[in-house]
């Protein structure tokens, strides 16, 4: 399973070296899609479409790469016959570039990759070990609390709940508004999730105030962040080629404001993936935005080198 993306993310030339600031990672999984598919061609889509966005970001001093080195990997594949095995799989291809000497950008694939992400997380110098230290930030349409999906407890739908089960320390959900009552209710009863939900902080009578509150709360932000990007988060006609767009979702604005908060605070970011990424058949637009949010990823990494060097 797994296509090997032909081309550069953002069509940067790559030196032979042997380490990286920031490393793309496609991850063309998909084995537990409920509706629409096509997650599996995501991350090569979304590489070709990266090399229409431009390299210009307005928090640099110059266009990308502003001197860092990239390298975009091999995409992960496996034969592998189960989902565990696949997973397990996830796991070891990631492990090499959680040493803390690259920053991780993957490309998914189904957002079941979540949970061997955050295993593999687990060799991370600044966790050394242990998870419970590490936030994940969720930008989402779907809660993915359910503890079983279609009778699968390792769902693209029980991506957060599996996170949790590993020992991540806090989930905080932003955009959720798509949930089950099982889902409401455990997010209410687990004292590590927080959740932001579209509707506070969209609706039109008093969707500012949510949004300021979101803000704030991510200005606090202390300790390892890992940010889990699912382009469902994204307003339905922006991604519509996801396997479940939903209305009622963030603007492109809204996310960019929202990553750099994250980046602006005291957080110490280790890394994102941007999952559920399905190409169009008709259309370039899915794949497109979530390039778009890729780039913001590494231009507000690169910002936050470049300030810590005094650049």
């Amino acid at each position: 399973m797994g296509d090997d993306a032909p081309f550069t993310f953002l069509g940067l030339s790559e030196d032979d070296l042997a380490s990286f600031d920031i490393a793309i990672l496609p991850i063309p999984f998909e084995m537990t899609t409920s509706w629409g598919e096509g997650t599996e061609h995501g991350p090569a889509a979304c590489i070709a479409a990266s090399s229409q966005v431009e390299l210009f970001d307005p928090l640099l001093p110059s266009e990308l790469p502003c001197g860092l080195n990239y390298h975009t990997a091999t995409a992960w594949s496996s034969e592998a016959p189960s989902l565990l095995e696949q997973l397990s799989s996830i796991k070891s291809y990631l492990e090499p570039w959680m040493n803390g000497e690259s920053f991780p950008l993957i490309l998914g694939g189904e957002h079941g990759i979540l949970p061997p992400i955050i295993e593999s997380l687990s060799a991370h110098p600044k966790l050394s070990g242990d998870v419970s230290q590490l936030t994940v930030i969720q930008i989402d349409a779907h809660a993915d609390l359910r503890d079983s999906l279609n009778e699968e407890r390792f769902s693209h739908g029980t991506a957060a709940r599996r996170a949790l089960d590993v020992g991540i320390g806090g989930l905080l959900q932003i955009g959720i508004r798509a949930l089950c009552q099982d889902e409401a209710e455990f997010a209410n009863a687990d004292s590590r999730v927080e959740t932001f939900y579209a509707r506070e902080l969209f609706n039109p009578i008093n969707g500012s105030e949510g949004w300021n509150r979101l803000l704030d709360r991510i200005d606090t932000l202390e300790g390892p962040v890992w940010l889990t990007f699912d382009i469902d988060g994204l307003d339905g006609s922006l991604v519509p080629d996801t396997g479940t767009p939903v209305p009622g979702g963030l603007s492109h604005w809204g996310a960019v404001e929202i990553i750099e908060h994250m980046f602006a605070s005291k957080a110490d970011i280790l890394g994102a993936d941007v999952n559920e990424i399905a190409p169009g058949a008709d259309s370039p637009l899915t794949e497109f935005n979530a390039a778009l949010i890729a780039t913001k990823i590494i231009a507000c990494h690169t910002a936050t080198l470049l300030h810590a060097k005094g650049e």
